[in-house]
């Protein structure tokens, strides 16, 4: 394997590993993938960021001996493909993607790592990696090379209003001290029996964090299980301090626990309209996930 620099003749391969890659890695549906890997990867876009200093394009192509071509004497193919920009005087790393039938290989791990090289080397202050919500197994990926979730936002891709992580390089110990000064989004927690201060409508009680029913039921809110929302993230609320048994979701917008959850996944808070939806209403297969 080896990386190189894309070039115009890889541009209909990209596309396709893209789609194959997010059918196999993200909750979304056929449609939804076909509209950010048209918009995103398609031949046009592609050629513009070929073109584009401020974009970095790195894919991964299969020695000849290893590729699937090799039976018929092809040259190798493009097995992944890794894409970042400058933005802000900061480099984000905004795609890591590997044909499902390569992975396995290293392929991914080289891939981030000469990305962010590249990203660096572009003299930007940092470097952060950004990942859909939906893509079920590109937050630990970036764990492992010590990156931080520390932000969350709502953003459009391929005509999509999606739910994307925010990674940056921070290091364990600075994020550390911004909880403890309540910077970074980190909640903190008031002294028992009173309020806290970034969870409205709740109380500390024996070390727990608690918000009570319209109806006076006490539930226990588990901070690190949460939710994204369009105004604030949502926490599974449970109705024993042993958190086995689900109650449903604390709102961290209003501090409601009022919210409905349907039959795809999308929650809403009755109260303030906050709402998590990593999905289309449109039908799809589970088969995609």
């Amino acid at each position: 394997m080896q990386l190189r620099e894309p070039s115009d003749d890889d541009a209909a391969r990209i596309r396709e590993l893209t789609e194959s890659a997010m059918t196999t890695s993200y909750a979304l549906s056929p449609q939804q993938i076909e509209n950010i890997a048209d918009t995103t990867f398609g031949e046009e876009r592609l050629s513009e960021a070929f073109d584009d200093d401020g974009t970095v394009l790195v894919v991964a192509e299969a020695d000849a001996e290893t590729s699937d071509e090799a039976e018929s004497g092809g040259e190798g193919t493009v097995i992944g493909v890794a894409v970042g920009e400058v933005e802000d005087g900061n480099g984000v790393l905004r795609w890591v993607l590997v044909d499902p039938e390569q992975r396995g290989r290293g392929a991914g791990a080289e891939l981030f790592e000469n990305a962010v090289e590249r990203l660096r080397d572009r003299d930007v202050e940092r470097v952060e990696a950004t990942a859909l919500e939906a893509n079920t197994e590109g937050h630990q990926f970036f764990e492992e090379f010590g990156f931080v979730r520390v932000d969350e936002r709502q953003v459009e891709v391929g005509g999509e209003s999606l739910v994307e992580y925010v990674y940056s390089e921070e290091s364990n110990a600075e994020q550390s001290e911004a909880a403890e000064s309540g910077d970074g989004g980190t909640a903190e927690t008031g002294a028992e029996g009173e309020e806290t201060t970034d969870f409205p409508n709740t109380e500390t009680r024996d070390g727990e964090l608690t918000a009570t029913t319209e109806d006076g039921d006490r539930m226990y809110v588990a901070r690190e299980e949460t939710e994204s929302g369009t105004e604030a993230s949502f926490f599974v609320a449970y109705s024993g301090e042993a958190y086995e048994e689900q109650y449903g979701y604390y709102c961290g917008n209003c501090g409601s626990l009022d919210t409905v959850v349907d039959d795809v996944g999308r929650i809403e808070c009755s109260e303030c309209g906050n709402v998590h939806a990593t999905r289309s209403s449109e039908e799809y297969d589970d088969s995609y996930l």
